[in-house]
C-alpha cells in the first residue's frame, strides 16, 4: 500500500483519536483505515496506536515517531505543490460559517474562487455556534470573535464593526434616543449566547456600558435583523450586513456617533499539518480577497 497515504491516515487517527471519525473525514471505509495504520506499523516494526473500545491513543513509540512522520508528509506535500503548480485543484472542502457572513460576503467570494478552481466542491454549514472541527469533519470555520479558540489555528480575515439599528416606524413611535442611557426605555433584540445583555459604547474618552431590555433573543444575526426590519426593536448588527438597508432607508442607525466594540473575523482550522491543497488554496484566496475590503 502507499506508505505516504498510510502516514496521512495515521496522522489523522492520532488527531481524531478514532478510526471511525477518520474514516468519515477521509471518506474511506473503517477497515481501510485499519489497513493503512497496520501498514505503517508493519513498515516501522512497532505498534504505534493503543486501541480500546472507547478511544485510540498513541503508544510511546507512536509519540516518538509522530513529529518525523508529520515532517515527512509536509515535505511530500510541498514537493507535490512545487512540481505541479499548474495542476488543476480538485477535492472537497467543508466550511462552517455564520448565516449573515455566508450569504452577504462569503458566497460572492466563493463564486470567484470556483471560477478559478471549478473542480473543487464546497459544502457550507451555516449556523451561529462553535463547532468541533474534527468531530464534524469541518475543514475551515469562519467566526467573528474577540479571542478565538486557542486550540485552533486562527488567521485574521477582516475587522467586524457593529451598528445599532431600528426601523423608521419603530423609532417614530418611541421616545427619542439621544444618549446611551435612553436605550433602557426601549425594546432591544439580543443575542442569547451573550448572557447578560450589555452593550458597550464609546465616544472619544467616554465609555458606557448599558444593560438593555431584550424581550426577544436569538442566536443568529439575520433573525434579529428581520425583527428590527419588522419594527420589533433595536438590534446590534454587523455593519457589513446592514449598510445597504441603511442607504435605502429601510433601517436607521441608532446613536451613530457612538462606537461599538470592533471584533475580528477569523479563519479557523484544526492544524496546519493536515491541510489539503484545496483548503490551503482557499485560505490564501480568502485572505487576499478580503484584504482592504473593510
Amino acid at each position: 500500500m502507499d506508505k505516504l497515504t498510510a502516514a496521512r491516515v495515521l496522522l489523522d487517527v492520532a488527531q481524531t483519536e478514532s478510526f471511525t471519525a477518520t474514516a468519515d473525514r477521509l471518506e474511506m471505509s473503517r477497515p481501510m483505515v485499519t489497513r493503512y495504520v497496520e501498514t505503517m506499523e508493519n513498515w516501522l516494526g512497532a505498534r504505534l496506536l493503543n486501541r480500546t473500545t472507547r478511544k485510540v491513543s498513541l503508544t510511546n513509540m507512536g509519540k516518538q515517531v509522530l513529529p518525523d512522520m508529520q515532517r515527512w508528509v509536509e515535505q511530500a506535500l510541498h514537493l507535490e505543490e512545487s512540481l505541479m503548480p499548474g495542476e488543476a485543484l480538485s477535492g472537497f472542502i467543508r466550511i462552517s460559517t455564520s448565516m449573515s457572513f455566508g450569504f452577504s460576503l462569503l458566497m460572492p467570494a466563493l463564486h470567484e474562487f470556483r471560477e478559478r478552481h471549478p473542480d473543487v466542491i464546497i459544502d457550507i454549514d451555516a449556523q451561529d455556534r462553535a463547532v468541533d472541527l474534527v468531530a464534524e469533519r469541518v475543514d475551515l470555520a469562519i467566526r467573528t470573535a474577540s479571542n478565538p479558540d486557542p486550540s485552533l489555528i486562527g488567521r485574521p480575515l477582516a475587522p467586524c464593526e457593529s451598528t445599532l439599528v431600528a426601523s423608521p416606524a419603530y423609532l417614530k413611535s418611541r421616545p427619542p434616543i439621544l444618549e446611551p442611557e435612553d436605550l433602557k426605555a426601549h425594546e432591544c433584540l439580543g443575542y442569547k449566547n451573550f448572557g447578560r445583555h450589555e452593550w458597550h459604547l464609546t465616544k472619544g474618552h467616554d465609555k458606557q456600558t448599558i444593560e438593555v431590555n431584550c424581550p426577544i433573543t436569538g442566536n443568529e444575526a439575520t433573525v434579529l435583523l428581520h425583527g428590527s426590519l419588522a419594527g420589533m426593536g433595536i438590534s446590534m448588527q454587523p455593519t457589513y450586513l446592514v449598510e445597504e438597508m441603511l442607504e435605502k432607508g429601510e433601517l436607521e442607525a441608532v446613536l451613530p456617533e457612538w462606537e461599538l466594540n470592533t471584533l475580528t473575523i477569523y479563519l479557523l482550522y484544526a492544524s496546519r499539518k493536515h491541510l489539503s491543497r484545496p483548503v490551503r488554496a482557499l485560505i490564501d484566496f480568502l485572505v487576499e480577497y478580503f484584504d482592504g475590503r473593510f
